[in-house]
């Protein structure tokens, strides 16, 4: 069996064409299961047998990308499945200056990419596999935590900007780590690119530019996608990056599929609100995700949420969401 029944739905859903049914698609959080290569590959196929999603994102700990730099992190139990952070290795600004790319081959960047592997021989070309990539913001976030981050963008430029090029390489080194394996696409979270964070100068110079040198480096990839995240976000910058979807919390922003679509040339990941998907019953989620199919004309859409199915989501409302748009 191959993927061509999931991949001419997502071309048509892609060109703007009506699909026989329009594609639908959860991610989430596994926490625990995050850390091991074999747990986490298991969890992600029992979650694409259960509900033969049309794409399927691989989702690690938001740490993995850093822990070889020497972050350390804990789950506590949000619902989220996120981590909290215990270290941070970036103290001061010189800290960023002394940063080296990693070696995707080893640590933990290597027991992502064995989950990849492992979920890529399982599914074969049944269905799209998308690798998780946080931006290098996100990724310097993790490293040095917000306030410090920007305070040393701000203040320590030409310090902050080593890290930046050193965060940048070791992202590229496991990507084409990844290609390797047979990924479809990348799932690029970008967190930063809102206010008051930033100001949309200073997204332009410290985060665009890398976000583009990664995106670039993927085009040979048929299916990469942005999630956009948060509220107060700065969507007409993000809605020019050269990607197939774009993810975003349309039920949040106050920017609609209908209105993200007359940005984006590309198809819009999203319709539903985690936290109504989240609720005790379905009713809410499928009236939102009736209504975000009228928005779109069952065009241009991959019907989701705008964010990470909580680990705690009931299980009819993840069954109702995958059932409503037929087999």
């Amino acid at each position: 069996m191959t993927n061509w029944i999931k991949r001419k739905r997502l071309e048509a859903t892609l060109s703007g064409a009506a699909p026989d049914r329009v594609p639908v698609a959860l991610w989430r959080h596994w926490p625990g299961d995050d850390q091991d290569a074999p747990a986490l590959a298991a969890a992600h196929l029992k979650w694409q047998q259960d509900y033969d999603w049309d794409v399927l994102k691989v989702g690690p700990a938001s740490s993995y990308s850093v822990v070889d730099w020497g972050v350390k992190d804990r789950w506590v139990g949000h619902i989220e499945g996120t981590r909290e952070y215990t270290h941070r290795p970036i103290q001061q600004a010189a800290d960023w200056a002394a940063l080296r790319p990693l070696d995707p081959n080893h640590g933990m960047l290597a027991t992502q990419l064995e989950t990849l592997r492992q979920v890529k021989t399982a599914v074969g070309d049944t269905v799209p596999v998308l690798a998780t990539i946080f931006a290098p913001l996100s990724q310097a976030k993790h490293l040095a935590d917000n306030e410090p981050m920007i305070t040393h963008l701000r203040h320590q430029p030409e310090l902050f900007r080593q890290g930046q090029e050193t965060i940048v390489e070791s992202t590229l080194r496991f990507i084409e780590a990844a290609k390797k394996i047979g990924i479809d696409g990348i799932f690029y979270a970008i967190q930063h690119a809102r206010y008051p964070l930033l100001s949309r100068a200073e997204y332009e110079e410290w985060g665009r530019p890398f976000d583009l040198q990664i995106l670039n480096a993927v085009q040979d990839l048929w299916l990469n996608m942005v999630h956009l995240h948060s509220t107060d976000v700065m969507f007409d910058l993000v809605a020019a990056y050269p990607v197939q979807l774009l993810n975003w919390h349309d039920r949040e922003t106050g920017i609609t599929l209908g209105d993200g679509l007359q940005q984006f040339s590309g198809a819009a990941s999203g319709g539903i609100d985690h936290w109504t998907l989240h609720q005790e019953s379905p009713e809410n989620m499928l009236a939102e995700a009736k209504d975000a199919l009228r928005q779109v004309n069952g065009r241009r859409l991959l019907l989701g949420t705008g964010c990470v199915a909580m680990t705690t989501t009931p299980l009819r409302n993840i069954r109702a969401l995958r059932e409503s748009v037929g087999r």
